[in-house]
């Protein structure tokens, strides 16, 4: 991860020491400097791939690794404020191009005579930690897949891959043939289907193979589909189950927005009375939730509608189908884990091979045993697996994923069952074989509310901004190609089931995403291990400005209701050069009401 960070460092110093060396004719010692600087960080680079693999092993490791990565973020401060100096004294257009991507707020003026002094300094530091490499035993690594590599591989695969990931299903039949026969089942009482099951389990998409079922759309007449979360509001559930059952109209929706949380209660349980009603409460965590939004549902009056829920709490699906039908899914046997991992793992050619198929799946065998029967820790493993093309690779994943198991890594920050040291032990796994520029694209989801619909366009255009996808020859620099290589990215990780596909868009193209709750888990503490990123949330009570403060660069804010507006007072001599506003954002997930 250091290694990404000191790469974005020194592409964005050589846009920034190619312009100190235009305008600052004057100042050839400091632009020396800054030469100097930026093949500093270069030669790191290569030290730094070997000590990112480590840093889980090795405490003093992952300190001088930290130490490395706070120095190239000193080092772009001062370099970017000289620069923006040298911009505020010529006040000429020129620099709003080449520092479009280096905005910062500054509390004080930077002294110009102390910018060599302050660089100097850092390079001494650099110098020492370099200079440190052997008493840890650090090595040089070269190589390592580029971003071309990636865009190259997209570029082959694209006319295919929209039409692969959803036959990646398997063992769903039975269960779903069940629980759509306990949803149509003949009664006018109300009745509740509840899915519950520990993270990763396939809940959800189990209910969502329940829901696209052709006799489920035919019986029912409207259709809802809501994601309640951690961070629920009951009217704001209530309100969204209304607009999607009865699809209002602008001037409708406006008044609904402006009723009462009981008034809403009463108009959803009314439309549910009168019509054939499906609605879907995804990933309800509490009893609270639960008994929040319960006055929406005719529970004890007469109704052909009906809810399918799904929790990771028993108990939260007992206290909602006390009348109803609970199931718990089971993980998957030895044979349907194989079938599903052999989807995603093995290519055509190798299964023509026979020997070499038998060696994969041997060893693929002996790994599932990890993923307990999980679908997603299957496949986010078969992911990983799928870039690995010889068996002696293929060994060496098996050691890693025995080596992450036993150091029980700490992804869920809470006592953790075999099997979800398995699970997490995975993902983990997963996340520390992503190529440095991956790590950095995965790391920024970290920002998006937990259930988040995250727009693809909008999301490819942040990582060119953020530096991550870098303008460089190999990539031939237009912003068109620059695009496509985000998207590439993107659909890396889709690849590899570590991004879930919301919507495809007419073209085939991924126009939405979203993070699996276990895979947000990880992503928020790696992104907290790395000080890539804070999160302040407004809705969970009074905010602290400490995390302003320091060197975290990004900061994500999540609004409520009340909070519409942010003051950083407390946070000026912080150093965000990133913020995103997240407002409540209610669920796009398919609903509406028959013609």
């Amino acid at each position: 991860m250091a290694d990404a960070v000191v790469s974005v460092v020194a592409e964005g110093i050589k846009l920034l020491g190619d312009y100190i060396l235009q305008q600052a004719k004057s100042s050839s010692g400091v632009s020396y400097q800054v030469r100097l600087a930026q093949v500093e960080l270069h030669l790191m680079r290569g030290f730094l791939k070997d000590a990112d693999s480590r840093t889980g092993e090795d405490e003093v490791v992952r300190i001088w690794v930290e130490l490395i990565r706070d120095a190239a973020y000193d080092l772009e401060d001062v370099i970017e404020s000289f620069a923006l100096k040298l911009a505020y004294r010529r006040r000429g257009g020129t620099v709003k191009i080449v520092l479009k991507r280096f905005a910062c707020i500054f509390s004080e003026r930077v002294d110009l005579h102390k910018i060599g002094s302050e660089i100097e300094e850092i390079m001494t530091e650099l110098s020492h930690l370099r200079s440190s490499l052997q008493s840890y035993n650090i090595r040089q690594v070269s190589g390592g897949e580029s971003v071309a590599s990636v865009f190259k591989r997209q570029r082959d695969r694209r006319l295919t891959y929209a039409h692969e990931v959803e036959s990646y299903i398997v063992g769903l039949e039975e269960n779903t043939k069940r629980l759509v026969k306990e949803l149509l089942r003949d009664g006018k009482c109300h009745r509740v289907v509840s899915i519950w099951g520990m993270g990763g389990s396939g809940k959800s998409t189990l209910a969502k193979q329940v829901f696209l079922q052709n006799e489920v759309e035919r019986h029912f007449d409207c259709f809802a589909w809501v994601c309640i979360s951690q961070q629920w509001e009951g009217k704001d559930v209530l309100e969204e189950i209304l607009i999607k059952l009865t699809s209002p109209a602008t001037e409708e929706r406006k008044k609904i927005s402006k009723m009462k949380k009981d008034e809403i209660a009463g108009e959803v349980c009314s439309i549910q009375r009168q019509k054939r009603c499906l609605v879907v409460l995804d990933d309800i965590w509490t009893q609270e939730a639960w008994n929040s939004i319960k006055p929406g549902f005719p529970i004890t009056q007469e109704t052909e509608s009906r809810i399918l829920l799904t929790s990771r709490k028993k108990e939260v699906a007992l206290l909602a189908s006390r009348n109803g039908y609970l199931h718990q899914p089971q993980p998957l046997d030895a044979m349907q884990s194989w079938e599903l991992f052999e989807k995603i793992a093995i290519c055509g050619s190798d299964k023509t091979d026979l020997p070499i198929y038998e060696k994969k799946k041997k060893l693929g065998e002996k790994m599932l045993i990890h993923c307990s029967g999980l679908p997603l820790a299957i496949s986010v493993l078969a992911g990983l697996l799928s870039r690995r093309e010889t068996v002696d690779e293929w060994n060496k994943v098996l050691e890693n994923v025995v080596v992450y198991i036993m150091r029980g890594t700490n992804v869920l920050e809470r006592e953790k069952t075999s099997q979800e040291c398995g699970v997490s032990g995975v993902l983990a796994l997963s996340y520390d074989d992503l190529p440095s520029h991956l790590k950095l694209c995965f790391l920024y989801l970290a920002q998006y509310p937990e259930d988040h619909e995250i727009q693809v366009t909008r999301l490819t255009q942040l990582w060119i901004a953020e530096g991550f996808i870098p303008s460089t020859s190999e990539i031939h620099g237009s912003v068109e190609i620059m695009e496509d290589v985000s998207y590439g990215c993107l659909t890396e990780l889709v690849q590899r089931s570590m991004v879930q596909v919301g919507k495809y868009g007419f073209s085939g193209k991924v126009k939405s995403c979203r993070l699996h709750d276990l895979m947000r888990d990880l992503c928020l503490q790696k992104a907290k291990e790395e000080n890539f990123l804070a999160i302040v949330n407004f809705s969970v009570g009074p905010v602290s400005y400490a995390t302003l403060i320091g060197k975290v660069r990004r900061l994500a804010l999540y609004l409520d209701e009340n909070k519409y507006e942010f003051s950083s007072e407390n946070g000026r001599d912080g150093r965000i050069r990133s913020l995103l506003y997240f407002a409540p954002q209610k669920s796009s997930t398919k609903s509406g009401t028959k013609e």
